[in-house]
């Protein structure tokens, strides 16, 4: 196969293009990406939520979701709560808080968030 039509093909992938669009859309000065932010260090990331799952953790309630910018992927728990009003897959979010990693995930436990239009 030709240099030129991998190129061709690499730019008409039509999921990594997604993921250049949300780049683009997400990108602002006081945002960090999701593959660039550093763990136990606090940070500003903003994406869409892929998934939203409630997955009880040591017998407590505990709302999870999968946060995407088109960089990396983010695991974002709410301990304590069984659903959280616009918390759903597809919306985009403005998330704040410490990355930890839990079992090779990298997670933030209860961030501030807002939900973006």
């Amino acid at each position: 196969m030709s240099r030129l039509r991998r190129t061709l093909n690499r730019w008409a992938d039509t999921n990594d293009q997604h993921a250049r669009d949300l780049r683009k859309t997400y990108a602002a000065p006081d945002c960090a990406t999701i593959a660039a932010a550093p763990d136990r260090e606090r940070v500003h990331l903003r994406g869409t939520l892929r998934t939203v799952t409630l997955r009880p953790r040591g017998g407590v309630p505990a709302l999870e979701a999968e946060l995407f910018d088109g960089s990396g992927v983010l695991t974002v728990v709410w301990l304590g709560r069984r659903q959280i009003a616009g918390i759903v897959p597809g919306r985009s979010v403005d998330v704040q808080g410490r990355i930890g990693t839990h079992d090779g995930v990298r997670t933030i436990y209860n961030p501030r968030y807002e939900l973006l239009p």
